[in-house]
């Protein structure tokens, strides 16, 4: 085997220029399978932890009958003792922060221009709205005792022609289903990275959320974040109780997770693609040696090489041409992921399509190194690399010794 082996490497560098590009085609092909499977893990990554640090924590405790995706404010649909719910989720080991949240519908508005927004009522002293505090790009962030003030996102400020420190309407439904409506001043402006909550929400110090929406002192929701997130599920079953609906990010980040799923088959495909492109390249190069070394097959069948030891060389230099192309790949790959996981990928305007989805998509990408993924699609690329030269080496190796010599 050891002879055969090096056989086959010799015959390699027979056509250096040629072995050197295939190896190029085959290294570029794995170097990009493994950038485009690290992009997509850090999209996934990071939306879901955007997801979790924007919009859902990682444990929501509701009221049985409250509906999110209405906002209710009705008296029976929202926690009655929020806070004392907050204190209790708070004295466990796995919960890092919670604390209680409002949510009402709005309509944010100026003398020319309206637009529906998410008003989020919060505790401006707690550490589960840093996202927003660290986001600040103007102004200041709110005060637990502000009663006139608000903070919108950059983007909606921008579509609104507005700035921090000027006065926007703001219209809301109430508890006793009668809309309210106020001016306030705004007191900064934030920027989490997120067109899809930088463009539809403003926040409100909970006390005046409370108060402008009838609520008193009620809550949406008592809204928690733990130090392992895969906690979620005991932590849900110890604050459980029969009127309470204690929500997981799994179930709150439905959507994202199912489309994830579905957009598996899509990616899986293009790797296919990809991979059957480098297959064609290494069976045309072997195909291409076998007809330059026709007499030489023909030599080495006369003096006694068997069949199979034909076919083995020529496997061989295909491996050989295939785990030198995976190693290349890696390498490039691995830059690639490096610099992208640095600098990043700034799609921009791209995501304001998602901006009222459920998709917390930023509008940089960082690419994360996929380890799986690029495990497996290292393996994928050298077996089918072996197996695309299959044909060819079997050509090879059944070719007549009195065929091959006749061409001398």
């Amino acid at each position: 085997m050891m002879t055969l082996w090096r056989m086959a490497y010799r015959n390699l560098g027979r056509n250096r220029r040629r072995s050197a590009l295939t190896l190029i085609a085959v290294g570029l092909g794995m170097g990009l399978l493994v950038v485009l499977a690290g992009l997509v893990e850090g999209e996934i990554d990071l939306a879901l932890r955007n997801g979790i640090r924007l919009r859902t924590g990682h444990l929501q405790v509701r009221e049985e009958s409250y509906e999110e995706e209405q906002f209710s404010l009705a008296w029976e649909d929202l926690l009655e003792d929020p806070a004392g719910l907050a204190s209790r989720a708070a004295t466990l080991d796995e919960v890092r922060i919670a604390t209680p949240v409002l949510w009402a519908n709005g309509v944010l508005g100026t003398v020319d221009q309206s637009m529906g927004v998410r008003v989020v009522g919060i505790d401006p002293g707690s550490e589960a709205h840093a996202p927003f505090r660290d986001g600040l790009v103007a102004g200041q962030f709110l005060s637990p005792d502000d009663r006139s003030g608000i903070l919108i996102g950059r983007r909606l400020a921008e579509s609104l022609d507005l700035e921090a420190g000027g006065d926007i309407c703001l219209l809301v439904g109430t508890a006793n289903q009668e809309p309210d409506e106020a001016v306030f001043t705004i007191r900064g402006l934030y920027d989490t990275g997120v067109p899809a909550y930088d463009e539809t929400t403003v926040l409100l110090p909970l006390d005046k959320a409370q108060a402008f929406t009838r609520a008193e002192d009620r809550a949406s929701a008592v809204w928690i974040l733990l130090h392992d997130r895969e906690d979620a599920e005991a932590v849900a079953a110890t604050m459980s109780e029969p009127r309470f609906d204690v929500v997981t990010w799994r179930e709150l980040n439905a959507a994202l997770l199912s489309g994830v799923e579905q957009s598996t088959g899509i990616m899986v495909l293009m790797y296919v693609v990809m991979l059957a492109v480098v297959a064609v390249i290494v069976a045309n190069t072997l195909l291409m040696s076998i007809f330059e070394r026709t007499q030489e097959m023909g030599i080495l069948a006369a003096l006694g090489m068997k069949g199979r030891q034909i076919l083995s060389m020529f496997l061989l230099e295909a491996g050989t041409l295939g785990a030198m192309g995976v190693l290349l790949g890696l390498v490039l790959g691995g830059l690639g992921v490096l610099y992208l996981a640095t600098i990043g990928l700034h799609i921009g305007d791209m995501t304001t399509a998602a901006a009222y989805s459920e998709m917390a998509i930023p509008s940089t990408i960082y690419a994360e190194f996929a380890v799986q993924e690029t495990i497996m699609l290292s393996v994928a690329c050298l077996v089918i690399t072996v197996l695309a030269s299959l044909y060819p080496a079997w050509l090879g190796a059944r070719m007549e010794p009195a065929e091959a010599l006749s061409a001398l």
